[in-house]
Formats: structure tokens, sequence, C-alpha cells
């Protein structure tokens, strides 16, 4: 009878207003541990954006505070100018006890004003509201056009403005074509930087390649850098799409709170608090903790060298597009590094059957071969790998040199 009450309560549609927005589906929101909502009450600060009459520019932020906090630059999606529509998670950062940074640009016009929007729409409000923003302690959250963007703005108030020695990250999902950032600038980029990188399952908008080749070209260590895709599922008759506009859709559901809002919530306590179980959360490497999801939903999929979910005729925005600053980093190669200038690599033979030869002219400290989804199956410390235990397919393989260069090339496994 226990069992058949369950499954009763289960076949109902959980909806519930939170923060502003309808709260659905089968799974609730956590309860405990991260993710849960904070305890604060929310204050907002709004004045005029110099470069968008009539959207104001707002500022979320913990009622009460004495000094000011921790804060979020928030880079919203083309076409997403209204707060509203991003309510809970403006909401659920400033209940967490930290500021966040909300900057509305408008649709029309080049892509440059949009940034320069952005950019002088946070300096502005970090300029005047010291008493609510510490630049000391930031982080750069963007969706779409605005994951995109991220990058380059990041960049300059990093290393321009020194925003974040005491703790910076940025937290990209489903972005767009990254702008106003060179090659160099990417591979010189702040080291001490975090980075989560997020994509969709059945995102059809922005090819994910855009998000792969920037996470295999920034300058972040391994350790500090993790990517995650989002699966959908259907629970209980009820489906969770994960697609393009997961982030506070229509459907605001466990996909924000265990796919979003639980890894950030776990970003900030370790960049911010240099707590560890936030790292095994939010960059955990494939950890448990990193990738479960509750109710039977898939779990996230974690690499270390992401690869291609879809054909670029899928997506509305294809990476080789002329619109892409980037394109050149579009093949279906995997861009992580360049082979070391004078450094000599074979890999053979390609297909393979039983061992994988790696001969080089380098020092090798290690060699993981990743599957066609990213996910690392196969260490090896010497140059003859036996890969009969594989399954055929597709792989890629990643050469780790003792000077910390890297390889990484495919392999057809027979």
């Amino acid at each position: 009878m226990k069992h058949f009450f369950q499954i009763l309560l289960l076949s109902f549609v959980v909806s519930f207003n939170v923060n502003g927005q309808t709260y659905t589906g089968p799974i609730p929101k956590p309860t405990s541990g991260y993710g849960v909502d904070g305890s604060y009450t929310v204050a907002t600060q709004s004045f005029a954006n110099p470069n968008f009459s009539g959207h104001n520019i707002v500022i979320y932020y913990p009622a009460g505070i004495t000094s000011p906090v921790p804060t979020i630059f928030y880079s919203h999606a083309f076409g997403g100018n209204d707060p509203n529509n991003i309510s809970g998670f403006l909401n659920f950062v400033a209940k967490k006890g930290y500021a966040v940074v909300f900057v509305p640009y408008q649709t029309a016009g080049n892509v440059q004003n949009k940034y320069t929007n952005l950019l002088e729409g946070f300096t502005k409000a970090a300029h005047d509201y010291p008493n609510i923003i510490d630049t000391t302690k930031v982080g750069f959250v963007g969706h779409s056009f605005g994951g995109g963007a991220s990058f380059a703005n990041a960049y300059h108030c990093f290393t321009t403005l020194n925003w974040g020695q005491s703790g910076r990250f940025i937290f990209a999902m489903a972005q767009w074509y990254s702008y106003n950032i060179t090659q160099t600038e990417l591979q010189s980029f702040p080291s001490d930087v975090k980075l989560l990188t997020i994509v969709y399952e059945n995102d059809e908008t922005n090819d994910q390649r855009m998000a792969n080749d920037i996470f295999n070209t920034i300058n972040i260590p391994t350790s500090e850098k993790d990517y995650l895709r989002v699966k959908s599922d259907t629970i209980s008759g009820y489906a969770y799409v994960a697609d393009h506009v997961v982030p506070n859709n229509s459907h605001f559901d466990a996909l924000d709170y265990y796919a979003y809002y639980r890894l950030f919530d776990a970003m900030c306590d370790y960049v911010f608090n240099g707590n560890l179980a936030g790292k095994d959360v939010a960059l955990g490497g494939g950890s448990t903790n990193q990738i479960s999801m509750p109710g039977g939903m898939h779990n996230l999929v974690h690499s270390e060298a992401p690869t291609f979910a879809n054909a670029q005729s899928t997506y509305q925005f294809p990476c080789s597009s002329s619109d892409n600053p980037r394109q050149d980093h579009c093949d279906e190669v995997l861009a992580v590094a360049e082979t070391p200038t004078n450094a000599k690599f074979s890999m053979f033979p390609n297909p393979a059957n039983t061992i994988l030869y790696i001969e080089t002219d380098k020092g090798i400290s290690q060699i993981d071969i990743f599957n066609s989804q990213g996910q690392l199956v196969k260490t090896a410390k010497t140059k003859n790998v036996p890969i009969s235990e594989l399954t055929s397919g597709l792989y890629f393989v990643k050469l780790t040199l003792t000077n910390g260069s890297e390889w990484i090339n495919k392999m057809i496994k027979e």
C-alpha cells in the first residue's frame, strides 16, 4: 500500500511559485545541500542604464548587509533584457548572500555595442555601489549570447581592472560566438580563474563546438575547469527538456535547480570561501556529487575533452559561420592544443584493434583516451597502449608531455 501511494504521489506534477516563477514537475526543489534556497531577504537597487534608455540596470543583493559582498555579473541571452525572465536565479543569488548585477542590452545594433553595454553597466554598478559590490570576489555568469560575451568582459575586468584578486570564476551556458577576445588572450588567461561550461543535449540553437573551442583553448588548469552536458528526461509523464532555453524558461523545474543553481551555489562556496566540498560539486571532475541528478533523471555527462554531439547543420548558429570570429577553430578534431614547436609525433595504427603505438621525441607524462562523449575510459603511462578491451567506435587520444604541453587526435577502434 505504501508503494502504491508513492507511485500515486509521483504521478502528480508539482506546481508552485518560487521567486516570481512557477516551479513545475514531479521532482521537488532541493531541501538540503547545494542548491537549497538561502535565508536572506532580497533587496534591489535600480538605476539608469547609460546605453539602453528605459531598461534600468538592477542589482539584487541581501537586505541589511553592512559590508560589500561577493558579486555575480550576469550577461543575459539575446532578447532576454527583462530581469523577470530569470527572476528565479537573480533572487536565488541574493538569498544565498551574494549580489548579482543584471544589465539589459538592446537587441538592435552590432555585437560590439552589446558587449560595451554589458561592460559599462557592470563597471558603473561597481563604481557607484561599492557598499554592495565586492570586486575582489566576482563571478561572470552568462547564457547564450551572454555566455559567449562573458569571456571577453571577464578578461578585461580581471586583467585591466584587477577584479577577483580573492576569487573569480566564469559560468557559461549554451554559449554563442565569443567576440573581443583573441587566441593569445585566451591562451594567457589568468590561470587562477575557475570555469564551468554547460551545454544541453537538445540545444538546436548554438553549436556546442563554440563551447568546446573556448573550453579547450583557455589557459585554465584542467583541475580548475569542467565541462558538463545536461540530458533530457521524462519522469512520471513530465518532460524535462534539456534544450537551449533551460535556465528559467517556461518550464522552471528540477533542471534549473539541480543542473544550474546547485552547481553555481557550489562554485561560489569553493571560489569565495575556499570550501573543497564546493569544488567536488562544481568542479568535481566527474565525481558522484557533481554529476548525480535526482528522481531517476539521467546523470550529467562530464568531459575533460568535450566532443561534438551533432552535425553543424543541426544548429541555427553553426560554429563554422562567417559570423563566428573563431570559425577557424571549428573543425571536427579537438583543438585542445597544437603540436608544440619542433616536437615530432605519430600514432599508429589508426584504425587500431589491440595496441595503439605512440611515438614522440619528447617525454610523455600521461596518455588519456576519451570516448565519443568525452568521458575518460583509459589512462596509460607507456607508449604502447593496450586497447583490446575498448568497444568499437570513435575515441580521442590525449597525450600530455612532461613539459605540460598537450596533443590530441582522433582514433578509431576496430
